[in-house]
């Protein structure tokens, strides 16, 4: 009998899904970031729920004021990458029964940080007895049906790729938690951050979807080159790589210890930008609107006919290979 683990998360996904009714006029279809319920104004309410295990997902270090305002950063990033602003945010928890209450209060107090960081209320929750620490959010927003986001929106080839962001830190802070890898110093605190205060690109979400110019977005918690597959899929389209949007600090770290750093950026996770396509002739609209809340846009590439993803360094097609974080595989 198959094992979770011997075919992943993905696979797993698409294996339940046989098994569910597709509610009709649903704003957003099944496989995107979040989930949507038509208000029947042309509003829709979207929903998003993510889910931190302390055994499998907490690094060496983090405090339960970090871990909680995490949970919180990753529903609402994934809001953010449908360009809907956050009013509400719910967590339930699960605690063995023997767990300080000091520390169930500091997760209180990471939920309300990161609520408030986002423009959103924590408006209820749940608690429970379980066997390992266990944080469940769900992330609430309203927002024209018209207006948003989706991963299958209507990129075609010549479309240029795009993100929000550098990527490498998040792959080089695993690398020093679990690896033991050195940090060179100048660059601890965004390494570390990078893992410990990661933030969520909600404001340039919602800058993005008012440019009506998005026609293809994801967040990358699952790291960059499974962002590019799970787009793929939507799609239906391929993509062509010609700009590594590499951290300086990863480059550094990369460098210091013999690493290859398309690695750090392909095979991270956890960066929480968001990953885009738009026609070429909208570049300046979205430049403009990403500059309007202090962001940069990097593109990075573009869209292509053809269903391959590749990399092109001097001129030379190499593959990128599927990646990432899998929840079942690491």
């Amino acid at each position: 009998m198959a094992k979770v683990s011997d075919i992943g998360e993905r696979k797993l996904i698409e294996r339940m899904m046989r098994h569910l009714t597709k509610m009709p006029g649903m704003p957003i279809p099944f496989w995107d970031d979040a989930s949507a319920l038509s208000l029947g104004d042309g509003r829709a309410l979207v929903i998003n729920t993510d889910m931190l295990v302390w055994e499998t997902d907490i690094p060496r270090g983090m405090t339960p004021y970090q871990a909680a305002r995490k949970a919180v950063v990753m529903s609402v990033s994934d809001l953010g990458a449908k360009g809907v602003q956050p009013i509400a945010f719910m967590p339930s928890i699960g605690l063995p029964s023997d767990h300080p209450v000091a520390s169930v209060e500091e997760m209180a107090k990471g939920f309300e940080a990161g609520a408030r960081e986002y423009g959103a209320y924590v408006v209820g929750g749940d608690t429970n007895e379980a066997c390992d620490v266990v944080i469940s959010g769900v992330a609430l927003g309203v927002a024209q049906e018209s207006k948003i986001m989706k991963r299958a929106g209507e990129a075609g080839p010549g479309d240029l790729l795009a993100t929000t962001g550098a990527f490498g830190v998040t792959s080089a802070g695993f690398k020093h938690l679990l690896e033991g890898l050195e940090i060179p110093g100048g660059i601890e605190k965004p390494i570390l951050d990078s893992i410990f205060m990661p933030r969520a690109r909600v404001k340039e979400g919602i800058a993005l979807a008012e440019t009506g110019a998005v026609t293809g977005c994801m967040d990358s918690s699952d790291g960059l080159a499974a962002s590019l597959y799970d787009l793929a899929r939507s799609t239906g389209a391929g993509f062509r790589v010609t700009e590594l949007p590499v951290d300086p600090a990863a480059a550094r770290f990369a460098e210091r210890h013999g690493l290859d750093d398309a690695d750090l950026v392909l095979y991270g996770g956890e960066e929480y930008e968001l990953v885009f396509t738009f026609r070429p002739e909208s570049e300046g609209k979205i430049r403009e609107a990403l500059g309007g809340v202090g962001c940069s846009l990097h593109v990075i590439g573009e869209v292509t006919e053809e269903k391959d993803i590749v990399l092109v360094v001097d001129g030379v097609v190499k593959p990128i290979g599927r990646g990432g974080w899998d929840h079942f595989k690491g």
